[in-house]
């Protein structure tokens, strides 16, 4: 196995990019109201939700989610 991963639309990009291109794209106010995790809703920082997503998988992929409809929209 080679490591690639073709069909992986994220392959490649890190979570912290998806966090930090969200929060500048959308705001901690619009993430917290679509995606309702503490993190975004309580003192949010890249690093607080890096550390919660990095640990809740149900929470990463609705961030996932979120991120590659952006990417869709705007492609």
């Amino acid at each position: 196995m080679t490591g690639e991963q073709p069909n992986n639309p994220l392959h490649g990009i890190t979570l912290k990019t998806i966090v930090t291109e969200l929060v500048e794209r959308r705001g901690w106010e619009d993430l917290a109201s679509r995606i309702d995790i503490r993190c975004f809703k309580v003192d949010p920082s890249i690093n607080s939700a890096l550390k919660f997503l990095r640990r809740t998988e149900w929470a990463r992929k609705k961030v996932e989610r979120l991120y590659l409809d952006d990417l869709r929209r705007r492609g």
